[in-house]
């Protein structure tokens, strides 16, 4: 059994997919197993991700939400396979302008957890 789809509640699905696709690969304009296009490339409501293992990610936007709130333990992970690509990760998103602390060894990982553009936190650890 593997984990098919997740959804999560984002404040703009545009500006999260962009996100993603650009610092974690995900894919979000054609559906990489089928070939069809999402139909959500701009949709600020809307949009579907998937990765290099099959897994779906979509992001709905509520309009009645206001502030996308998540428990302080919420987050979602990107394991890298090395301590050099979680660094690389880092600097890229901090020349971009984003707030990130600097990895640290925790729970026996090399990592990092920081909030991504939606009002989630993401893990990036190897």
């Amino acid at each position: 059994m593997k984990l098919n789809h997740l959804n999560l509640t984002v404040s703009d699905a545009t500006e999260t997919r962009k996100f993603l696709e650009k610092y974690f690969g995900l894919q979000g304009e054609v559906n990489p197993y089928t070939g069809e296009p999402t139909g959500a490339k701009d949709n600020r409501n809307f949009a579907v991700l998937f990765d290099d293992n099959g897994l779906v990610l979509t992001l709905i936007r509520d309009p009645k939400a206001g502030e996308i709130r998540y428990p302080s333990s919420f987050h979602i992970g990107f394991i890298q396979p090395s301590e050099q690509a979680v660094n690389e990760i880092n600097e890229q998103l901090r020349t971009d302008g984003y707030d990130v602390p600097p990895p640290s060894h925790q729970h026996g990982s090399w990592t990092f957890y920081f909030r991504a553009p939606g009002g989630f936190t993401i893990e990036v650890l190897c």
